[in-house]
C-alpha cells in the first residue's frame, strides 16, 4: 500500500471542488425556497379558490331554494286561477237560469196581458 501525500495542485483541487460543493448547495437552497415559496402561493391560491367555490355553492343553494319557493308560490296561484275560473263558471250557469227565468216569466206577463 502507497501513501499518496498531498500537494498544492491536489489541495487547489479539492479547494476547487469543495468551493463547487458550496456553490451548488447555495443554489439549491435557493432553489428549495423558491419552490417552498410556490407552494405557499399555490396554497393561498387554493383556499382562496376553495372559499369562492363554497360562496358559489352557497348562493347555488339560495337560489334552488328560491326557485323552489317560487314553483310552489306558482302552482298556489294556478291553483287558485282554477278555483276563480270554476266559482265564475258556476256564476255564470247560475246567472243564465236566472236570466232564462225572467225571460220565461217576462214572456208569460205578455201573454196574459194579450
Amino acid at each position: 500500500m502507497t501513501t499518496e501525500r498531498w500537494n498544492d495542485e491536489m489541495l487547489d483541487e479539492l479547494a476547487s471542488s469543495v468551493g463547487e460543493m458550496k456553490e451548488s448547495i447555495t443554489e439549491m437552497r435557493e432553489s428549495i425556497s423558491e419552490v417552498k415559496d410556490s407552494v405557499d402561493g399555490l396554497r393561498v391560491t387554493a383556499q382562496a379558490l376553495l372559499q369562492v367555490a363554497a360562496q358559489t355553492q352557497q348562493r347555488m343553494d339560495m337560489f334552488d331554494e328560491q326557485m323552489a319557493l317560487m314553483k310552489q308560490q306558482q302552482q298556489k296561484h294556478a291553483e287558485e286561477m282554477e278555483l276563480m275560473k270554476q266559482r265564475q263558471a258556476d256564476s255564470d250557469k247560475r246567472f243564465n237560469v236566472l236570466l232564462e227565468e225572467v225571460r220565461f216569466l217576462i214572456r208569460g206577463n205578455k201573454q196574459d196581458d194579450e
